[in-house]
């Protein structure tokens, strides 16, 4: 797998589709797994790092995981190579900063992605455009009911899987919905929707997870508690809470479009125009930017574009993409130039 033609176009969790996808950018379900009688990560010896990612790498491409070139060791990847993959939400920034041996597979389509000897000694992802959080953990848990047939997982019956981080330990589980909610912002209920969810036994996260800011009105909302739940709980209460937030959001859009459509269609259009045609624009601004234009996209006031080329500027105007994109290192105010050439390319230069 080429990482330079990865970089060009965006995973299939991006696509824009799905259930409530206006609002549920897309669903993951995380599983924390270790090896018995090894180490966890931190504790491992070189040796033992090496030893963990061949024995782990070879079981995963084994499943079908990483065939065809999609595995990749860490070790053997530059500084961007590692970022995009970041961006791409296949790896951690923790992952890609670490050291020692290390690795991640993912299938063509980016639906799931395996992390060797990050926190854990697996890390197993799946991802869905839109709210569908069952149908994604039916995908892991079948991944995961495949390598327990050929790893040997540290489990205790009384706590359950064993994890490196206390709060993982139990089902090593944490299930998200990505959503993006510019409308509860716009009318300041963002932060009575964050306690009322946090009350629920979840949390609100940035785009990219734990220690993140939301930005561009995008949210992390998953589960805080693996112990002494099963997984089917935890999927249920995220998907029983998720309806909520969406009605909220939905509700507020309206609101917006009844009462402040002159002040709701400026903010979307000058987005659009400083997209179109800004000359330089640093990746916060794109994010901000981007989300108006997602926002005037599902409200109907871009018709002109479609949700699935927004969604994926999100992605391709990040650092390391437009690196990949451009075929060499750029310093900051170089991106900035090249995000906003990007850009203008993409939506129809004015």
């Amino acid at each position: 797998m080429d990482l330079n033609k990865l970089a060009r176009h965006a995973g299939e969790w991006l696509r824009g589709s799905g259930t409530d996808a206006d609002i549920v950018v897309a669903s993951r379900i995380r599983l924390a797994r270790n090896v018995n009688d090894v180490p966890f990560v931190s504790r491992c010896t070189p040796d033992q790092k090496n030893d963990l990612a061949h024995t782990l790498s070879d079981v995963i491409i084994d499943i079908g995981i990483g065939r065809d070139g999609h595995y990749f060791s860490l070790e053997d990847l530059g500084e961007i190579d590692r970022l995009l993959l970041v961006e791409r939400h296949l790896i951690s920034r923790d992952h890609a900063e670490a050291d020692g041996a290390r690795g991640v597979a993912f299938d063509q389509h980016e639906k799931i992605s395996v992390m060797v000897n990050e926190e854990d000694h697996l890390r197993l992802q799946a991802f869905r455009s839109g709210f569908h959080v069952e149908e994604t953990w039916a995908t892991i848990d079948e991944l995961d009911n495949q390598v327990a047939e050929r790893v040997d997982y540290a489990f205790s019956q009384e706590l359950g899987f064993l994890a490196a981080c206390p709060t993982n330990v139990g089902t090593g589980m944490r299930a998200s919905v990505m959503l993006h909610l510019p409308a509860l912002g716009l009318t300041k209920q963002i932060e009575q929707v964050v306690h009322a969810v946090q009350k629920m036994g979840l949390t609100v996260r940035g785009l990219y997870g734990e220690g993140t800011q939301a930005s561009g009105s995008l949210y992390q909302v998953s589960n805080q508690v693996t112990l002494g739940k099963a997984e089917a709980e935890i999927v249920q209460n995220l998907a029983s809470t998720v309806p909520t937030i969406v009605s909220m959001e939905r509700n507020a859009r309206q609101v917006l479009m009844e009462h402040q459509r002159e002040r709701l269609e400026d903010k979307v259009w000058r987005s659009f125009g400083v997209l179109r045609s800004a000359r330089a624009i640093s990746s916060e601004e794109t994010i901000d930017h981007l989300s108006q234009m997602r926002l005037g996209v599902n409200l109907g006031l871009l018709e002109t574009l479609d949700m699935g080329t927004v969604n994926q500027l999100f992605i391709l105007t990040l650092p390391a993409h437009l690196q990949k994109i451009e075929g060499r290192r750029l310093e900051p105010k170089q991106r900035d130039i090249f995000r906003a050439s990007f850009i203008r390319e993409a939506l129809g230069e004015s």
